[in-house]
């Protein structure tokens, strides 16, 4: 299939809803890849209801809604703990730089950049049903790991949260986070295969292909950089803890059963 088979009009206009959706990024640099990244998902989780509404079978639709959920519960999720978490908002001040000194156009790159890249996320989807919407054992099966993975990262965040409330300057290590040490990334990396899975054996020519295996590795590294960020904080916080370092000896980062216990040396990891 030709590139401009792949990408028809319907994917310009999901490219269109995130972009405006994204656009909450020039209010405030960050929300480029935070909230405008949440609400762009279900932004085109509900787009791609309304582009294929004569030709959904109900796994398509379940698939559509799932990006609606994930989306809105992510956004949600980040937008409740800007506003009400003051240690959230001073940590944050300190990790992310701030973009009074960021150029316009470099602006205007991450935005359509950042916009481009949650399309392709979600582009197995999308192929299905460009493709014809034919529904078979991959979808079901991608639809149930999307599923377990919002499942994961929000049973992750709300045992965090408890966690927090419970002892504000304590790492968490309960619940999920005996499994790993970033049970919410793990969430969000089981979510996007969930996708990749649903579509990949209906991906036609190197054009679909490219985009799906561009939107999943993509969001994988991400996961894995915003490991080792979460890891170099905590290592700076929590550091000369015993306990602290006895959990991080024995629980991996981020995939289970994986002795993968840290990522910090890994400096071209970017998240």
């Amino acid at each position: 299939m030709g590139f401009t088979e792949t990408f028809t009009l319907a994917f310009l206009i999901l490219v269109v809803v995130a972009l405006v959706i994204s656009a909450i990024g020039f209010y405030k640099y960050v929300y480029f890849i935070s909230l405008g990244y949440g609400f762009s998902i279900a932004g085109i989780g509900v787009a791609m209801l309304v582009l294929f509404r004569d030709n959904l079978s109900v796994a398509m639709v379940i698939a559509c809604v799932l990006f609606i959920v994930y989306g809105c519960r992510l956004g949600g999720y980040l937008l409740i703990r800007e506003i009400k978490s003051a240690s959230y908002r001073s940590t944050m001040k300190k990790e992310i730089k701030d973009d009074s000194g960021i150029k316009l156009v470099a602006k205007l790159g991450i935005w359509i950049s950042c916009s481009l890249f949650y399309v392709l996320e979600a582009s197995p989807v999308f192929f299905r049903l460009q493709n014809g919407g034919v529904v078979d054992g991959f979808a079901y099966v991608g639809i149930v790991i999307m599923v377990c993975g919002i499942v994961l990262e929000s049973l992750a965040d709300m045992q965090k949260s408890a966690a927090k409330k419970k002892n504000p300057n304590r790492f968490c290590d309960s619940g999920l986070y005996r499994l790993v040490r970033c049970p919410n990334y793990l969430g969000e990396i089981l979510f996007w295969t969930g996708v990749f899975v649903s579509g990949m054996n209906i991906l036609t020519g190197v054009w679909q292909w490219a985009s799906a295996i561009i939107g999943w590795a993509c969001i994988v590294f991400i996961m894995f950089g915003g490991a080792r960020r979460l890891e170099i904080r905590q290592n700076r916080n929590y550091g000369t803890d015993p306990e602290y370092q006895a959990y991080v000896k024995k629980i991996p980062i981020l995939i289970p059963l994986v002795p993968l216990y840290s990522v910090e040396k890994y400096k071209w990891l970017i998240g």
